[in-house]
């Protein structure tokens, strides 16, 4: 599973002139523990992070500050193509919560601890169920079965040449909860 497929996108962001408070009321209107700090051209700047916030003068004292002043630059971020098991590395070993997702140098989404124990948190049922219905619309009219256990489907896939198993573990690939995905076809059954 990549960022692209776990991420929250488009990601609520801030620019740096943005006074603290206002960025304060953002994270608390909607539940997060940190922003991304971007240019006027949406690339990522920096992270404001609630840590920040208090680090740097808790109300009395931030009042007036702008997010430029206070947040973590540079930021750490990863390619919307980053596999999840990286993403859960980064987020582990800086000890960050919350991990801007880029597309060359643009935000284009965030993924959080959360999103990513959302995602664990899925059962094998539910994942395979979602990947029977991706195979059965896009699969190009012909049945497919899934099978899905601790994460890795198996997509049974008779007759199958080389570019329609390919398709298959993409397709596969795609939902949420998916962590492997492996095509067998009728010799392998």
């Amino acid at each position: 599973m990549r960022a692209r497929e776990i991420m929250t996108s488009p990601a609520v962001t801030v620019t740096p002139e943005v006074p603290v408070r206002g960025a304060a009321a953002l994270l608390v209107s909607h539940g997060f523990t940190a922003l991304p700090v971007v240019d006027h051209d949406k690339r990522l700047v920096g992270i404001i992070t609630e840590a920040d916030l208090l680090r740097n003068g808790y109300v009395d004292e931030a009042s007036g500050k702008t997010v430029g002043e206070v947040m973590t630059s540079p930021a750490v971020a990863v390619d919307v193509g980053a596999q999840g098991s990286k993403i859960a590395r980064v987020l582990v070993d800086d000890r960050i919560r919350c991990l801007p997702i880029v597309d060359g140098s643009q935000v284009v989404g965030v993924v959080t601890r959360r999103d990513l124990v959302r995602v664990l948190a899925r059962t094998d049922t539910t994942v395979a169920a979602e990947a029977q219905r991706v195979l059965d619309l896009y699969g190009g009219g012909r049945k497919w079965t899934v099978v899905v256990q601790d994460g890795e489907a198996v997509v049974g896939a008779d007759n199958a040449d080389e570019e329609t198993e390919r398709v298959l573990a993409a397709l596969a690939g795609s939902v949420s909860g998916v962590l492997r995905v492996r095509v067998l076809t009728g010799g392998e059954r």
